[in-house]
């Protein structure tokens, strides 16, 4: 599950809260998000994913993998540029990579300071939630909506609101970019990829 973020969580002993810290939900103030991965049980022929309980964990809390972000989680050897903010979808493909579109908003600067795009990992192996970028979307875009063909050979993404989120000083006529045509007189469009 893909947990964009929850700035209004707050510390377990809050009485007030109305979205407390607990196991799932690890971090207060949790402005990053994180990723939870759900396990079935296992079953005589592998896992039984019809099961009505699962075990959980967080593999990843968001955030700059460098100490500066409390918290903040991947697989060992991450570095900066692996590291993302607001995961907000999900794919899987043939060999069991996990694929993540990142959703930051307005917040995009403060967050990881750079914009949203697709990220690829492994789950298993030595390799695990070691966070790799793969795409970035244009300035003030959200990337969302990935998915693979049946043959694995091609990947699906939709580019969202190109020079909108967090852009200072962007309009019709001066837009902070002209993506997808890169041409005077046409405005910045969504577009899938």
């Amino acid at each position: 599950a893909m947990l964009t973020n929850n700035s209004n969580r707050r510390p377990a002993n809050d009485a007030n809260a109305r979205a407390r810290v607990n196991g799932p939900n690890p971090r207060a103030a949790n402005n990053f998000g994180h990723v939870l991965a759900m396990n079935p049980p296992r079953a005589a022929n592998g896992f039984d994913h019809a099961a009505t309980t699962f075990t959980w964990t967080v593999p990843i809390l968001c955030g700059k993998p460098d100490g500066s972000t409390e918290g903040a989680r991947y697989g060992a050897g991450t570095t900066a540029d692996g590291m993302f903010a607001a995961p907000d979808n999900v794919a899987f493909d043939n060999a069991g990579r996990m694929w993540i579109t990142t959703d930051q908003g307005e917040a995009w600067r403060g967050l990881s300071g750079a914009s949203d795009g697709v990220f690829a990992m492994d789950v298993d192996g030595p390799g695990a939630y070691v966070s790799r970028r793969f795409y970035t979307v244009p300035i003030g875009a959200e990337m969302c909506g990935p998915c693979f063909t049946p043959d694995n050979r091609t990947l699906f993404v939709a580019v969202q609101h190109p020079a909108t989120d967090g852009v200072e000083n962007s309009n019709f006529d001066t837009p902070a970019t002209r993506w997808p045509d890169f041409r005077d007189g046409v405005p910045p469009r969504p577009a899938v990829v």
